[in-house]
């Protein structure tokens, strides 16, 4: 068992445990392994597991860890499994936009108007509807990206009647929290505005993803309702 694999195992048990903590199905948290930094080969040992969603940070590094995935799988067709889910999950500027609408699954860091459009315009039209996430800036961070809450709904509302994207959820980076119970508490507050924008009721399809819950706070992510954890250093190690 590689470090990698055996990691691996350690998060989903901790998912696993959250869950049952929190009174929730495990099968309602879905793992993101985040593979920035790291090669393809972390990756396809992180895929010999069963994992099958990778986050990617930068653009750049993200699309070339795909083509390279993508060859890779062409080269050993009986290790392919279920298709590769890739999802952008950092700060994401007009000149990138096209490489994501053309190679990623998922964008979770929209927050502007210009930014969706751009990418609603430049999916490729034989490519299914990208999916797209949120970033709301819950806590107010200065140097955080991110939607203002305030100004969530009316955003959601907007990126909602784009063609070529389908609107899933939210997603959310708050500041370190000291305890369990800061942690918690400002994850709550990501939930009741995922659970509001709901409520307005102007959405074609609810959403269905909070993406909120890193290595560090990853249970209270869950006790809070998340449904998509963004793990990196617990499954692939230290950056450098």
């Amino acid at each position: 068992m590689t470090m990698i694999v055996r990691n691996l195992q350690g998060v989903r048990d901790r998912i696993t445990t959250a869950c049952v903590a929190a009174g929730r199905d495990p099968a309602a948290v879905r793992l993101l392994a985040v593979s920035k930094t790291f090669g393809a080969d972390a990756v396809i040992d992180a895929m010999s597991d069963g994992q099958r969603a990778f986050g990617e940070n930068y653009v750049a590094e993200g699309v070339e860890k795909i083509l390279a995935l993508r060859a890779w799988q062409g080269d050993h067709p009986g290790s392919v499994g279920a298709p590769l889910e890739w999802h952008c999950i950092g700060p994401l500027q007009s000149n990138k936009t096209r490489l994501v609408a053309e190679h990623f699954d998922w964008v979770q860091s929209v927050d502007r108007l210009k930014i969706a459009q751009r990418l609603s315009e430049q999916r490729p039209p034989e490519l299914p509807p990208l999916q797209l996430c949120l970033q709301v800036n819950i806590d107010g961070g200065a140097n955080k990206s991110g939607v203002s809450p305030d100004e969530a709904l009316a955003l959601a509302r907007e990126v909602a009647a784009l063609p070529c994207l389908t609107l899933r959820g939210l997603m959310a980076i708050p500041e370190p929290a000291d305890s369990f119970e800061a942690a918690l508490a400002v994850h709550r507050q990501t939930k009741d505005l995922f659970d509001s924008i709901n409520a307005a009721g102007f959405l074609p399809r609810p959403m269905d993803t909070l993406s909120m819950g890193m290595t560090s706070d990853l249970e209270a992510a869950i006790h809070a309702g998340s449904t998509m954890v963004r793990v990196g250093t617990a499954i692939f190690g230290g950056r450098g």
